[in-house]
Parts: C-alpha cells; sequence; structure tokens
C-alpha cells in the first residue's frame, strides 16, 4: 500500500474526491481527512489519532533504540566474571527483549503527542480552512487513482505519494 496525499480547497471537492475514490474500490478504512479544528466533517472519513500523530514511525524508533539499549546493557552484563556461559544468552535475550518492550512503549507514548511528521508541512494549508486527503491504495493503482481525480477535479493537486504505509493503522 502507498498513501497519496491530495490538498483539497473545500469541502464540496474533498466529497467529490472522497466518492471518486470510493468509486475506484478504495476503502472507506484506507481514506482519511484531516481538517482545521473544529470544521465539521459530515460524513466523511476523519483521521484517527494514527494517523494524526506520530505514533507508528515513534514506536519503530523506540523499539530499535530500546532493542539496542538493552543488547548494550547485557553485553556488559555477561562482562562480569561470574556469568556462565549458558547463562550469559539469556541475560542477552532478556536485556534486548525488555529494552525493545521498554523502548516501544515510550516511544509510543511520545508520539502520541506528537504531530505526525509527514503532515507537518500541510499544516499551514490546513488551519487557512483547506483540506487533506490521505489514501491508502495498491501500489499498483496509484497511477491510476492519481489520473481518475485529476480526470474528474482537475484543481486538486497530488501533494506526495509515500513509499509505504504501515500494516496497521
Amino acid at each position: 500500500m502507498r498513501r497519496i496525499y491530495f490538498l483539497v480547497p473545500d469541502i464540496n471537492v474533498t466529497k467529490r474526491i472522497v466518492d471518486d475514490l470510493l468509486l475506484a474500490r478504495i476503502e472507506e478504512k484506507h481514506i482519511h481527512v484531516i481538517a482545521k479544528r473544529g470544521t465539521p466533517l459530515e460524513e466523511l472519513p476523519e483521521a484517527s489519532l494514527l494517523q494524526k500523530s506520530d505514533f507508528i514511525p515513534a514506536v519503530e524508533q523506540g523499539l530499535a533504540l530500546g532493542g539496542s539499549t538493552g543488547l548494550l546493557a547485557g553485553l556488559v552484563a555477561i562482562a562480569l566474571p561470574a556469568t556462565a556461559p549458558v547463562v550469559a544468552g539469556g541475560i542477552l535475550l532478556a536485556t534486548s527483549l525488555a529494552g525493545a518492550g521498554i523502548g516501544a512503549w515510550l516511544g509510543g507514548m511520545v508520539g502520541m503527542n506528537v504531530g505526525n511528521r509527514r503532515i507537518k508541512e500541510f499544516e499551514d494549508a490546513i488551519e487557512a480552512g483547506h483540506f487533506l486527503i490521505l489514501a491508502d491504495v495498491p501500489a499498483d493503482q496509484v497511477d491510476e487513482i492519481e489520473g481518475r481525480v485529476k480526470q474528474h477535479l482537475p484543481e486538486v493537486e497530488v501533494e506526495k505519494t509515500e513509499p509505504r504505509v504501515p500494516a496497521f493503522p
């Protein structure tokens, strides 16, 4: 899946794009609309906290950093002369897993409170009243969807396309 970003000037055009995406067989759960706080979206699919926050990248970073730190702590622990070789493997495994778990948890907690880095460049336009549509589409349909939206709505610009989308949001 790849995520396409459309910056749209008003709610009527946003509704037409969402309808067009639905006609292109993009499920509603893969369409997310972000608007200025307090703007009624009516029946449009609003982006959830996972799309609006930096939760997923922060969890990934916390997992990597915590796992690395845990592994380093395990290496320090087995460097002590009283550690037997069989116990050393268990210590490495336990500290790596504990570090990865704690890192992912802390990273997620921080990420929930930080705005999504990928939509920061659109914040001024959103505050000015524009709507941002995030559409998760199969990689082989990206050009088709972009062309379809452009054909029906030439005033809409495709802002960017992400190379991949996390599997679970």
